[in-house]
């Protein structure tokens, strides 16, 4: 359940980009024979230096690069790139011994001397952390707000019974309040969020919840491999009690296979651990294993995953322990104008071990849980939005009690800032 914002480029790494996309093979003197195969002597470490930035990593970006230069031949380009990255950790003084260096040595084309120069007026700030705040007010109704039982009627102890009104479906209209923050912690890419939300029924305030997490992620990499280890922890109340406990231990991982861009495959483990503290024996540890096919593409953005589920009660859990598996399907893209359209599917399915309850409901149960969730996203302006969302949940189980199907249409307006 770890959470990680999109990051924006600064304005040096802008600059940097362009001149690796074009500036810096011109920046080469023609009687330097040797100095393009500073890069290609090294085509590993350029690479590995971009991956870092791109990531956030920026103190690994400039080892690497210091690394190439002290394989030999330099060209302006070369040492351009180190003086921003330099420049944009702080390091002032040796920023401007490379800034002075490529004007000296070299004769750098009008652009990378348009770039040195603007970023002498603009001085070495230092590292800046990336952060932003999401502050969401919502309206919206839920036809099933209790997760009341499709179907009224079971068999209990061999006899013929029906449920009581109250938890039969009861629909109602809610108002939600959520806030995001995200925030870099360091330079090498460490991250931290924070998510607080509540929800209000007009009618049903008995299950009006609140719920508040924060976690922590750290990226690095092994070889040709790209980690990320997260953590998180949470509680959720109901009718202003505490409801629940939540912690989440992640690890994914990139392996470096030969994937058409823009395709991105990530393999993860988790363990979940569930506290209830208003229900007796249903506290549970969830163990996953899930893999996740990514596409990035312009205005694209496609997401397959797929996992694998062990939970694990204590001996006391109605049905025992469950396994299962999960699949999701996701995709967001630009629909006309600036009106954006996403979709996301997810299925769900367990299988309990043992029976659920002896004497009263003698049947191993099995969950079968589909949602559907389809939203229209409109900006207005570079911070607001508004979002028009319908969701729809199917739960069908074999045993009745459990089934219930809930509708929810949500309009919420969104304020992004950084």
């Amino acid at each position: 359940m770890s959470r990680r914002r999109p990051r924006r480029a600064a304005p040096w790494l802008a600059a940097l980009l362009g001149v690796l996309a074009g500036g810096a093979g011109a920046a080469a003197p023609a009687d330097d024979a040797g100095a393009p195969a500073a890069i290609s002597a090294a085509p590993d470490l350029y690479m590995d230096a971009m991956r870092a930035l791109s990531e956030g990593r920026q103190d690994d970006a400039a080892a690497i690069l210091e690394r190439m230069h002290n394989l030999g031949p330099r060209h302006a380009g070369e040492w351009l790139d180190l003086a921003l990255i330099h420049c944009a950790l702080g390091n002032a003084a040796r920023a401007e011994a490379l800034f002075t260096d490529i004007e000296s040595r070299f004769a750098p084309p009008a652009g990378i001397r348009n770039i040195i120069a603007n970023q002498r007026k603009l001085g070495c700030l230092g590292w800046q952390a990336n952060r932003q705040w999401t502050l969401g007010l919502a309206r919206g109704s839920d036809s099933n707000a209790n997760q009341g039982a499709t179907n009224g009627n079971f068999i209990i102890d061999g006899a013929p019974a029906e449920l009581l009104a109250e938890f039969r479906p009861r629909p109602d209209q809610f108002s939600t309040v959520t806030l995001d923050y995200f925030r870099e912690l360091n330079r090498d890419g460490d991250i931290g969020w924070f998510q607080a939300g509540a929800r209000r029924y007009d009618q049903l305030s008995q299950y009006n919840t609140t719920s508040l997490f924060a976690g922590a992620e750290h990226p690095w990499r092994a070889g040709a491999w790209e980690w990320r280890a997260s953590a998180m922890a949470g509680v959720v109340t109901l009718n202003g009690r505490l409801y629940q406990q939540q912690g989440q231990l992640q690890l994914r991982a990139t392996p470096p296979l030969a994937l058409p861009a823009p395709f991105k495959l990530q393999v993860s483990a988790a363990v979940t651990r569930l506290n209830y503290k208003t229900l007796s024996n249903f506290g549970a540890t969830t163990f996953e294993l899930r893999t996740l096919l990514d596409y990035r593409k312009d205005t694209v953005r496609l997401q397959a995953s797929a996992g694998l589920l062990d939970d694990r009660g204590n001996g006391a859990r109605p049905g025992g322990d469950r396994h299962g598996w999960s699949a999701r399907l996701y995709g967001r893209r630009a629909l006309l104008g600036p009106l954006q359209g996403e979709l996301d599917l997810s299925y769900l399915h367990w299988q309990g071990e043992a029976i659920y309850s002896a004497r009263y409901i003698e049947t191993l149960r099995r969950q079968r849980t589909g949602a559907l969730r389809a939203a229209l996203i409109y900006p207005l302006g570079a911070a607001h939005s508004v979002q028009l969302e319908w969701r729809q949940i199917d739960n069908r189980e074999n045993i009745s009690i459990f089934q219930y199907r809930s509708r929810q249409l949500q309009l919420s307006w969104l304020w992004n800032a950084p």
